[in-house]
């Protein structure tokens, strides 16, 4: 092995330079630091597909039975993955580890009502969270989902049992609004 001992290198013609051959494995050694002054393209990975979405207006929801949260207003959908029209579920295309989460927050003029917000993967309760004894208060629940990348799903849902019908609060500013979102973790 030779050692090449330059302050620059630059393309022969054109504005390309390429390092190695395709199959080839360039190091960069422990201590070593690459500056990056211009742009960078095929390094790390990216948070996408990702989305936010949330209710449009109040949604609401009959006592004691499990509701799916209809988030129909997407604030952003990198990837297209998101149905915002029908389903209101997210289908990664991309195979992965993802933070998903939901937010909600029940309207109520009667105290001591017990809310949960779930987030359920392929059809079935995957996690929860829990808001009991408190009106007026935002639930969170975030988790991380292994997804395939084919045909994996989440969705949101929400359950409570004050005995009668509650609504969940809608609208377009974040201190209130119900969400829900996920984006790829980069590896």
């Amino acid at each position: 092995m030779a050692t090449l001992f330059v302050d620059k290198i630059d393309p022969q013609s054109g504005t390309s330079l390429e390092i190695g051959s395709s199959g080839d494995t360039i190091t960069i050694p422990s201590g070593a630091t690459i500056t990056n002054n211009g742009t960078q393209t095929g390094f790390g990975g990216t948070n996408t597909p990702a989305f936010l979405a949330n209710l449009s207006a109040d949604q609401t929801i009959s006592n004691n039975s499990y509701t799916k949260l209809t988030m129909n207003t997407e604030i952003f959908d990198d990837g297209g993955c998101f149905d915002s029209s029908s389903n209101y579920r997210f289908t990664p295309t991309t195979a992965g580890k993802y933070y998903v989460y939901v937010k909600g927050r029940y309207i109520s003029q009667t105290d001591y009502d017990n809310n949960t917000f779930t987030i359920w993967k392929n059809g079935s309760n995957y996690a929860e969270g829990r808001n009991t004894n408190r009106y007026y208060d935002t639930c969170f629940i975030g988790v991380i989902i292994d997804f395939n990348g084919s045909s994996d799903y989440v969705e949101a849902y929400t359950q409570q049992t004050s005995g009668g019908n509650l609504d969940i609060q809608g609208g377009t500013t974040h201190q209130g609004r119900s969400e829900f979102g996920a984006y790829k973790i980069i590896q």
